[in-house]
C-alpha cells in the first residue's frame, strides 16, 4: 500500500497529518494540539484531521505503538492544558488583544468571530469551541479577556478537552478497523486534509471580503460631501 507522503494532495510538508506524525509520533501530535488550543499562531495547525489521522494509524498499527487509551488520555491532557495557557493570556493581556493591530499570523477577524460565539452561547462556548477550527484557538483567550470564572472554565475547559481529544481519536480508530476505509486510507487521509482546511478557506475568503467592503465603504464617504 502506498504512503499519502508521497502525495502533494496531503498538506504542506510537514503540516500533512501523516507526515507529521510519521516524523513526530505522540510527541509531534500533543504538540500541534497544545499550540492549536491555546497559542495564538495554531490556529491554521490541522488539530481535528491530525486526531482523526491518529486513530486511523493506531487501528492500523501504523507509526504510533502506544495504545488508544494513552493516545486518548495524553491528547486531551494537552488540550485541556493549551486551553488553560489561553485563558490565562487572555486574563492577562486583556483588552489589549482586540487593539492588536493585524499581522500575517494575527487578524482582529479571528478575535472579534470568537468574541462573538463566546457572548452567543456563554460558557457552553467552551465545548461547542473545541469542534470549530480557529475558534478553538480563540475562545478561552476570550473567556480569559471576559473574566470568566476560574472553576467555571476549568470544569468545561475539561469535559469540552476530553471530548474532543478522546472523541475525534476513537472515530478515527474505529473507523480504521473497517475493511474499506482501511483498504482506502491514503484517500481518506486526503480527504479528511481537504475537509479540514475547508473552514480556514471560507474564513480568508470572508475576511478579504470584509476588508474590501470596509475599503469600499470609506472610499464611499470619503467622496461624500459633508454638511458645512
Amino acid at each position: 500500500m502506498s504512503s499519502i507522503l508521497a502525495s502533494p494532495a496531503a498538506g504542506p510538508g510537514l503540516l500533512a497529518p501523516e507526515s507529521l506524525i510519521s516524523t513526530f509520533g505522540l510527541i509531534g501530535i500533543l504538540a500541534v494540539v497544545f499550540a492549536e488550543s491555546g497559542l495564538l499562531i495554531g490556529f491554521f495547525l490541522p488539530g481535528d484531521s491530525l486526531l482523526f489521522t491518529a486513530g486511523l494509524l493506531v487501528a492500523g498499527g501504523r507509526y504510533l505503538s502506544q495504545p488508544l487509551w494513552l493516545v486518548c488520555l495524553l491528547v486531551a491532557v494537552a488540550a485541556i492544558a493549551g486551553d488553560q495557557v489561553g485563558y490565562l493570556f487572555g486574563k492577562r493581556v486583556g483588552p489589549a488583544l482586540f487593539r492588536r493591530p493585524n499581522s500575517r499570523l494575527f487578524k482582529q477577524q479571528n478575535v472579534e468571530r470568537a468574541n462573538r460565539f463566546f457572548a452567543r452561547h456563554g460558557a457552553r462556548s467552551v465545548v461547542l469551541a473545541r469542534f470549530i477550527p480557529v475558534v478553538r484557538t480563540f475562545t478561552p483567550i476570550i473567556a480569559g479577556v471576559s473574566r470568566m470564572p476560574y472553576r467555571t472554565f476549568l470544569a468545561f475547559n475539561v469535559i469540552g478537552g476530553a471530548l474532543w481529544g478522546t472523541g475525534v481519536t476513537v472515530l478515527g480508530f474505529y473507523l480504521g478497523r473497517i475493511p474499506f476505509v482501511r483498504d482506502n486510507i491514503e484517500f481518506i487521509l486526503i480527504g479528511i486534509v481537504l475537509v479540514s482546511v475547508v473552514p480556514i478557506g471560507i474564513q480568508l475568503l470572508r475576511s478579504r471580503h470584509a476588508g474590501h467592503r470596509h475599503d469600499a465603504d470609506r472610499a464611499r464617504a470619503a467622496a461624500t460631501p459633508q454638511d458645512a
